[in-house]
């Protein structure tokens, strides 16, 4: 496997596996579905295209020998801190260290960036992720943030919120 940085070439790749691990029936497959809680994709090639485009971000893939992108992280420098969403690996992978090494990949690139540490948002509900987040480093900061009013990261079926998590490096 390699981790290296994404292109727009990678967009629709990227997009494909980042709606089957959050949304829909084969998120399901893995354990860090979405589909209960909100409706619609997790993301865009529009929007993915704008990640890219931003000066200040960066997404990491991780593909198979195949080339086969298999995981990715969206990244974004803000200050001496470094943004770490949408962490993704395909529903059928789950479980293996492939999360383990995109999210030591994203502690390594927030070293080289300069940052102090890494910062995430969390839904509060799922308590699974934030249990595994914590067996990594991070925790809570005791900051909540409201789930978007847009529906552009789907559509909630029941009220969310975000729960804020660092880890110091």
């Amino acid at each position: 496997m390699q981790i290296i940085g994404a292109s727009i070439d990678d967009v629709p790749a990227i997009c494909s596996l980042v709606n089957s691990a959050y949304r829909g029936d084969t998120s399901r497959r893995g354990w860090t579905t979405e589909a209960d809680l909100l409706d619609g994709i997790r993301i865009d090639e529009e929007m993915l295209r704008e990640y890219l485009g931003d000066g200040n971000s960066i997404i990491l893939k991780c593909a198979n020998d195949n080339q086969e992108i298999i995981g990715s992280v969206y990244l974004k420098k803000k200050q001496d801190q470094l943004y770490l969403g949408m962490l993704t690996v395909s529903p059928e992978l789950q479980a293996k260290g492939i999360g383990k090494l995109l999210l030591k990949a994203s502690e390594e690139q927030a070293k080289d960036m300069g940052c102090k540490s890494i910062v995430m948002t969390v839904i509060t509900t799922r308590t699974e992720l934030i249990a595994w987040y914590k067996r990594h480093g991070y925790y809570e900061t005791g900051e909540r943030q409201p789930f978007p009013a847009s529906e552009r990261f789907g559509k909630p079926k029941m009220h969310l919120e975000f729960l804020v998590m660092e880890k110091s490096l």
